[in-house]
């Protein structure tokens, strides 16, 4: 596949729900066969739901987690100073970043503006 993605939370939800199609879904499942890369943050978002699917456990044990290093944190505090945006979007933008992946996300306007990151939509894609 050559690039790297780290794929956002709501991704992992909008592929389990089928809500995805074309050329997003098609990249979703080429992640998952072969490289599936989540942050920590996701790991919480997608085990503290009330409901968790198997297939959600499944994909997270299968997944290359990726947690905080103390530069991800110190680029986290960085970031928030400069930018107005929640804090686990922050930890995911400089998760891929750091890690040099670019973000799977349909939260594309939460993550424009931050320099350095590369955001792949996956509704622009179908």
């Amino acid at each position: 596949m050559g690039k790297r993605y780290l794929i956002d939370t709501n991704v992992v939800v909008d592929f389990s729900v089928n809500r995805l199609s074309g050329k997003g879904k098609k990249l979703v499942m080429e992640c998952i066969d072969t490289d599936p890369c989540i942050s920590i943050i996701t790991k919480i978002e997608l085990l503290g739901f009330s409901l968790v699917t198997q297939e959600i456990k499944d994909f997270v044990k299968s997944s290359l987690i990726v947690g905080l290093s103390e530069e991800i944190v110190d680029e986290t505090i960085a970031l928030r100073k400069s930018y107005k945006i929640q804090l686990p979007d922050a930890i995911i933008a400089l998760t891929a970043i750091v890690s040099n992946f670019a973000l799977l996300t349909r939260n594309f306007s939460d993550f424009k503006k931050i320099k350095n990151l590369s955001v792949v939509d996956l509704y622009k894609l179908s």
